[in-house]
């Protein structure tokens, strides 16, 4: 299978009262879409993306579960950009494949630092506290995971909608 399709539930007229009477939030077919992204070309099992106590192997909401995983294994972080192997890089939040692909092309020739994840269009703010480069090394003050967690969160669902 090369492709897969997800559709949010909708509710039908006179559907069984088995059912919920509202659809989910569209946020959700998006999450399955970022994990089924984890799973094909960065190197995630379904374990990893639904290994979470507090939500019951259901995908968090307010951050994509590529965060949600680094935030549940703090322990692994921070990576250094400088000697990690691909499949390390691959997992830090804020670094997709091509950019990953991109590092590793750099560092061949240099050592890695903040100004060429600026310049090759990373999410910066997102990878920060993940990683070691040349001219960044995360201390000691590190924030506490829910404390960074909702630093990255994204504005909850009723927020988003005022703003939007």
């Amino acid at each position: 299978m090369r492709r897969v399709y997800f559709s949010a539930f909708s509710p039908i007229p006179d559907a069984s009262s088995a059912l919920p009477l509202k659809p989910p939030p569209l946020i959700r077919e998006h999450r399955l879409y970022q994990a089924d992204w984890l799973l094909r070309f960065y190197g995630f099992n379904a374990q990893e993306i639904t290994d979470s106590s507090t939500n019951a192997g259901m995908l968090p909401l307010d951050i994509d579960p590529k965060l949600a995983w680094a935030l549940n294994h703090r322990e692994v972080f921070p990576i250094d950009l400088n000697r990690a192997p691909r499949e390390m890089l691959l997992r830090i939040p804020g670094l997709g494949t091509k950019t990953v692909k991109q590092v590793l092309q750099i560092r061949r020739w240099q050592k890695v630092r903040l100004r060429d994840l600026i310049m090759l269009r990373a999410s910066v703010k997102k990878a920060l506290p993940f990683i070691i480069c040349a001219d960044h090394h995360p201390g000691t003050s590190d924030p506490a995971t829910a404390a960074l967690r909702s630093q990255l969160a994204r504005p909850t669902l009723q927020q988003s909608l005022v703003f939007e």
